[in-house]
Parts: structure tokens; C-alpha cells; sequence
């Protein structure tokens, strides 16, 4: 019998955002702070009201999010090359301990994919691309 796949997903799900939560912890951030350097990390340098857009925090929480990351010495605000009036946000630095603290489930998440063939693998980076996709519509979707 094949397990209920939403009560698999959700707890796949759940079992993520936990270890991302405790990450954070273990390198003596916010959940919030630790996801913000990952979206400048993927995104690269952006404005604070576009960081603040992909975080879901207003104007103040999201200002109150860069100070705490530049006095760590993760990011900097610097002048806009397109436009000296607005600032830009960038990554500088991350956390000593972060690549420790995600050391073990990367291995063990590599682990699980070195069980899969090429083909599965190709299946699996579709997912999670496409997944990704239907995500952020679905939470453009829900703004207002």
C-alpha cells in the first residue's frame, strides 16, 4: 500500500524548515536571518524593499533584519551602480559554524542521492525546480 503522499510531503516539508530553524540557531541567528542570506546567496545583490519582498517582512522588520546581518559582518549596504539614490544589499560573509552545522545533513542528503541512477536524479532536479516555481507563484499569489 503506498503511504498518503501530502502526510509524506508535509512531513518532509516540516523535517526541513525544523533543520532550518535549528541551523540558524546553532549559528546564533534568526530562522528569518539565516533564510535572508540564503536568498541574497542565491539571488545576489538586491534592494532592501526586494529583499523585504522575498522574506515576506515590511519595511522596518526588514531594516531591523540588515542591521542585524551587517553588525554580524554577513552583509553590506552599498550604493546602487544603476541608481546612487537607492542602496543595495549584499552578501560579505557568512556564519563560521554554518557549513558544520549543515555538514551532516548534507551528507546524509548526498547519501540518499547517490542511490539514485542518472534518470531518477534527472527526475528529482526537475521536481524540485518546477516545485520551486509553483511555490513562488502560489506566495505571489497569496500577497496582496
Amino acid at each position: 500500500m503506498r503511504p498518503d503522499a501530502g502526510a509524506v510531503y508535509r512531513r518532509y516539508l516540516s523535517a526541513v524548515l525544523l533543520h532550518g530553524q535549528a541551523s540558524a540557531r546553532a549559528c546564533d541567528l534568526g530562522a528569518t536571518d539565516l533564510y535572508a542570506l540564503n536568498i541574497l546567496e542565491l539571488h545576489g545583490a538586491m534592494t532592501p524593499g526586494e529583499l523585504g519582498e522575498r522574506t515576506g517582512l515590511t519595511t522596518g522588520p526588514t531594516t531591523r533584519l540588515i542591521d542585524r546581518l551587517e553588525q554580524a559582518g554577513y552583509v553590506r549596504r552599498s550604493p546602487s551602480p544603476d541608481d546612487r539614490r537607492k542602496v543595495i544589499v549584499e552578501v560579505v560573509g557568512k556564519p563560521a559554524r554554518l557549513d558544520e552545522v549543515m555538514a551532516p545533513a548534507r551528507e546524509r542528503v548526498g547519501e540518499i542521492l547517490r542511490g539514485y541512477t542518472p534518470e531518477q536524479l534527472d527526475v528529482l532536479f526537475d521536481y524540485f525546480g518546477r516545485a520551486a516555481t509553483a511555490y513562488q507563484e502560489a506566495t505571489d499569489d497569496l500577497r496582496p
